[in-house]
Order: C-alpha cells, then structure tokens, then sequence
C-alpha cells in the first residue's frame, strides 16, 4: 500500500494510460478522481475501481477550460479532503505533414497538452501549498519529448514543452514540498495508438504492419511495445518517492527506443 490514504487526481483517466494508472493508484491504497471530457466513460471507470475494493469518483473536466479544472478540484477537495498526486495525462494526437497541418489542429493540440497541464498544476498546487503537506506532480510526456518524428509536428512540440514546465514546478514547488516528474512512455498500445497506425499507413504509403516494425518498433532494443502497466508502475514509483532527491525529471519507459 504505497500511496494508503493518498488523493490522486488522474486526467483522462476513462481509458488507456490514465485508466491502468487510476486502478494501480487504487491497488496501491490512494483515493482515485478520475477527471475526463466524458462523465459517463470516467464514472464507469471510477464504478469498476470501486467494484475491485478501491476509493475513486469521476469528474467531468475540459482541461483546456479554467473553470471546468478549478470546479473539478474543488470537487475533489470537498469529496476527499485534499490532493497528494496530480497525474497530467490527457492527451491527443494528430498525424499530418506540416505543411498542411491545420492551425486550428495545431493549437487544439497544444491547448490539450500544455494548456491542461498548466491549468491543473495550478489548480493542484495552490492545494498542496495550503495543506502544508506537499504533493507529486506527474506529467505524460512521451519518448518524443526527446527526439521527433515526422507527421507529429504539434505532439513533438506539446511534449518537448511539458518538460519545460515540470523543470519550473520543481523549481518553485520545492518551497512547499512539491516535486514534479515525467515520464515518456515510447509506443503503448493504446486506442490513441491503434489510430496512428493506419493514419502513417497513408500518410507514408507503406502498410500498418511496416508502420509497426519499421516506425515504432524500429529503434527499440527488442522490437516490443511497452505496456499500460509498465507506464502504471513508474508512475506509482515516482508518485511514492519519498523526498525532494527526484525532482524535475525525466523518466524514459521505451524498450531502449530513447536512451539518456
């Protein structure tokens, strides 16, 4: 029970990444919110969390939207008490050369990665500072906050951001005792996934199994996907971790595809 009696909020939680992270959280002994864009999707997480023997409940937010964020932490506070563990997850993708990338895809991108992990640190930390006690702020980054690839021009951007932005928080959250983490998962199975797979089928005129092999797989040491619990587990480590020493890092979970 590494994280008894701990709140985590977990956005995009309704499926994929976020899901397996909220149920380990659970496993683990937290108090899981599960904030996604769908209420139906996060309560039916939250309900199977609940069914297993864990604590969690669901709340509907828009990262990209102020009020909807700072309405869904008050909602957890008022639930549970506080907030020990932010986990910035909500993501999107979108595959397009950059030449004829749309504007309107490039900032809704950004607004979803950046935007969202700006507006719930804030809302996260101004908790944590008050409580006294301190938090873990987790970003989802991606293997591609450390090299790029073609197609993913506002998602490489996005990502190699949020290391930034978690470089400052640990810079000012260790007054009051908030640390702040990546990881960067490399190719995880997941629906987001699963969707890339024929869009570069297209995009590069090849086929989805050499899309596999010979685009996402290609630099791994061992031709594997990583899995929805290898990301689960580093984030309860890091969410774990008992002290300051780990701080505004980055955590490369990626079959060898990035190696620091």
């Amino acid at each position: 029970m590494r994280l008894k009696d701990k709140v985590a909020l977990i956005t995009g939680a309704a499926s994929g990444i976020g899901k397996e992270i909220a149920e380990a959280y659970a496993a683990e002994g937290a108090k899981v919110c599960i904030a996604d864009l769908k209420l139906d999707a996060g309560q039916a997480a939250a309900d199977g969390i609940v069914k297993a023997g864990g604590t969690a409940m669901a709340v509907e937010m828009d990262v990209t939207d102020e009020a909807a964020v700072n309405a869904g932490v008050a909602a957890m506070v008022d639930a549970y008490g506080g907030v020990d563990i932010l986990i910035s997850n909500a993501g999107i993708q979108h595959i397009s050369p950059l030449i004829d990338l749309e504007f309107d895809a490039w900032k809704k991108l950004l607004a979803i990665h950046l935007d969202g992990a700006f507006l719930t640190s804030k809302a996260c930390m101004r908790v944590m500072k008050e409580s006294g006690n301190g938090g873990s702020v987790i970003m989802m980054g991606s293997a591609h906050s450390k090299v790029a690839s073609a197609l993913k021009a506002p998602y490489v951007t996005a990502k190699h951001g949020l290391l930034g932005l978690a470089r400052v928080i640990a810079v000012e959250g260790a007054a009051y005792g908030v640390r702040s983490n990546v990881i960067c998962p490399g190719f995880v199975r997941t629906p987001l996934v699963e969707k890339q797979i024929p869009e570069q089928a297209r995009d590069l005129g090849i086929t989805e199994e050499q899309v596999v092999r010979d685009v996402m797989l290609k630099d791994t040491v061992d031709g594997e996907f990583s899995t929805v619990n290898d990301i689960a587990e580093t984030a309860v480590f890091l969410a774990a971790f008992p002290t300051n020493a780990l701080t505004g890092q980055s955590v490369v979970v990626s079959h060898g595809w990035f190696m620091e």
